[in-house]
């Protein structure tokens, strides 16, 4: 059997781009791994990590909050923008918990996370289950046609197979792959992009490219802009090896810029700053 057929994440891993994209990606990653803060304060660096994932995954979802802002609210149960930010928070505070129950059922955390992004926000029989038939998707910022409920179905048994069934591919592509996926078939009633984002996390953080959460890719994303994010999403959509490529790249390009951002607070708390 050919390694594209018994490992097509594998094999995405060799277009054009996106080896240099997951070299540059570890690279960074190393460095503020061996950061001397680190050595002393990585939970101080794990936290606000997650504070500012947070923030940048509910930007994307229309909630573009300053940081300080989400920092100091405690109330999350107001308007819809705080709604976004209190599911935010409540993801990134649970992605650490899935990791090895991802490992074995995929689709029951996928479940878990919009369950947990819900918050009771949906009607209860919507909840923490993909959509049936006739079902609306609430998700602004994806304009993209939208895959029926048969169809989401089965790319989600697909999405799941490969991911137990383990793969040689690098931990960027594969996170890049089941965000994509994911916002792709915006298989639940809302939230899927928080869910997406949350997903590609946890493959990050279980993958052992990023073990103590500290290099938010939800950063990067906010960082590079809404325009870009779609942009380099309808690269995925179209399925091509040029539009692949640009996904993975541009998922690899927003862990670069979310370990920046640790990299500064590391800086910061090295000079007492924070």
């Amino acid at each position: 059997m050919s390694t594209t057929a018994s490992d097509p994440l594998a094999a995405l891993g060799a277009l054009p781009g996106v080896s240099d994209a997951v070299d540059s990606v570890r690279k960074a990653v190393d460095r503020v791994y061996g950061h001397r803060v680190m050595r002393r304060r990585s939970s101080e660096i794990t936290a606000e990590a997650a504070l500012r994932g947070a923030r940048g995954s509910a930007a994307l979802s229309g909630a573009d909050w300053n940081l300080e802002e989400v920092r100091r609210r405690t109330d999350f149960s107001g308007d819809e923008e705080s709604q976004v930010i209190g599911a935010a928070l409540r993801l990134t505070a649970e992605a650490g918990q899935l990791l090895s129950i991802w490992r074995q059922s995929p689709l029951r955390v996928l479940a878990r996370l919009h369950l947990v992004a819900a918050g009771g926000a949906a009607p209860d029989d919507t909840v923490g289950r993909p959509r049936l038939a006739g079902e609306p998707v609430d998700e602004p910022l994806i304009e993209a046609p939208l895959p029926d409920a048969d169809e989401v179905a089965g790319r989600l048994e697909g999405l799941s197979g490969l991911i137990l069934s383990g793969s040689a591919a690098p931990a960027l592509v594969t996170a890049a792959v089941v965000h994509g996926e994911l916002l792709a078939l915006r298989p639940f009633g809302s939230h899927n992009g928080l869910v997406a984002r949350t997903a590609e996390r946890i493959v990050l953080i279980g993958s052992g490219l990023d073990p103590k959460a500290i290099c938010p890719a939800e950063v990067g994303h906010a960082e590079q802009g809404r325009a870009a994010y779609i942009a380099a999403f309808e690269g995925y959509r179209s399925g091509t090896p040029d539009g692949m490529s640009a996904w993975i790249t541009h998922c690899g390009r927003a862990v670069q810029l979310g370990v920046r951002e640790s990299t500064a607070v590391c800086e910061a708390l090295q000079r007492g700053a924070a």
